[in-house]
């Protein structure tokens, strides 16, 4: 079968590299940006918000995307896709507006929900079962070792000048060819959709939903706030700074390397507390740290924890949704994935305005520990998806 060509694979998983590289490749030109755009009205807010502002169009664009692909197939809009995904993120190296870079972050969130909300819709379909889960493990997995190429590539970039890391979106370029031809419509998609007409998810997926949007309200502080407490500890280099927030995605990739081991052990209300277990554990190392080295520990159990709930929840919700509409939920499922890491930000920044740094941090990591044991308690309920 066609789906099982190493290139079919390679393929999905290149493309499914973008996505996180379009949220964390700038993480550390934040600090350097904001000094330079220190005269706008509210500049250093508006600097920040380029990092997540991409997040907002990515969730709103989904659940456009996953209707239309269930309608018109998978693989119509990706090349259109591709192509705007590197000129909306390298503008942010030709424009010197900040008003004209958030649009291009804006356009880059547009082209994001497309090829994310495609390349999970296409898994789901290319694979089923224990394949699906090692794929899905596999993917996470290579989306956080791209996040470590491209963050670290940034913070070395940074130090050239801020702006140097928005060229490296043109990566999407050197996909488009290789995904164009080797990634194909599902053959049995059409039939599919003709037996099971207007099928339902279960209720229980607006948990999911749920769960996903908080999970990444709590993580989303670390690509946005880890290089403002460095700088605040005495961290100068940029480089630095880049190299410890992809520590959390290196260990991110670990966990989900071994994802489906997990699962044929654990059930999904079980690696839930697992994972938000560590990211409470996570939390509370850097908010009692006060050295990069603590820093660097927190960054490296926060990435197992996420490591684990992001394949869980993308398994989930495969698990949970009909082929019929199997698009319109897992765009969904991006819309929450990413509605969390936009409003992130903007939930925390009156915390953040009114208390220490090292007191937030605490205050996520009491929090995520009763999510963790508010999943443990839980667990029985959840035994009927596994």
């Amino acid at each position: 079968m066609y789906e099982n060509r190493w290139e079919v694979k390679l393929s999905l998983l290149l493309v499914s590299s973008l996505t996180i590289a379009s949220m964390i490749t700038i993480s550390a030109s934040l600090p350097d940006m904001s000094r330079d755009f220190s005269g706008y009205p509210n500049g250093q807010a508006l600097v920040k918000l380029s990092l997540s502002l991409p997040a907002l169009f990515i969730a709103l664009t989904s659940l456009l995307a996953g209707g239309y692909i269930d309608r018109k197939g998978r693989k119509p809009l990706l090349g259109v896709a591709l192509v705007a995904y590197a000129l909306a993120g390298s503008s942010g190296y030709w424009l010197e507006d900040l008003y004209a870079i958030l649009a291009g972050r804006a356009l880059l969130g547009v082209c994001v929900g497309i090829t994310m909300t495609i390349v999970t819709t296409l898994i789901a379909d290319y694979y089923q079962g224990a394949a699906r889960q090692r794929f899905a493990g596999t993917q996470i997995a290579l989306m956080s070792l791209a996040g470590i190429l491209f963050i670290s590539l940034g913070g070395f970039l940074a130090d050239i000048r801020w702006d140097v890391p928005f060229l490296l979106y043109l990566f999407s370029l050197l996909i488009l060819p290789i995904a164009l031809r080797f990634i194909r419509e599902p053959e049995m998609l059409a039939e599919i959709i003709q037996k099971t007409p207007g099928g339902r998810a279960p209720r229980e997926i607006w948990l999911v939903f749920g769960t996903v949007m908080l999970m990444w309200i709590l993580f989303f502080i670390v690509p946005v706030q880890i290089p403002f407490y460095l700088k605040s500890l005495g961290v100068e280099q940029n480089a630095l700074i880049g190299l410890a927030i992809a520590s959390s995605t290196l260990f991110s990739a670990v966990a989900s390397f071994f994802y489906a081991r997990i699962k044929g052990r654990l059930s999904f209300a079980r690696i839930f507390f697992a994972g938000f277990g560590l990211m409470a554990v996570a939390f509370l190392v850097v908010a009692f740290s006060g050295t990069y080295a603590l820093v660097v520990v927190g960054m490296l159990l926060a990435g197992l924890g996420m490591g684990l709930l992001i394949p869980n929840a993308n398994i989930l919700v495969m698990q949970l949704a009909p082929p019929a509409v199997r698009g319109k939920q897992i765009g969904r499922l991006t819309t929450f994935w990413f509605l969390g890491q936009f409003i992130s930000p903007l939930v925390l920044l009156p915390f953040i305005g009114l208390y220490s740094l090292e007191t937030v941090f605490l205050g996520i990591g009491i929090l995520t520990a009763a999510l963790a044991l508010l999943f443990l308690m839980s667990s029985p309920l959840w035994k009927k998806a596994g």
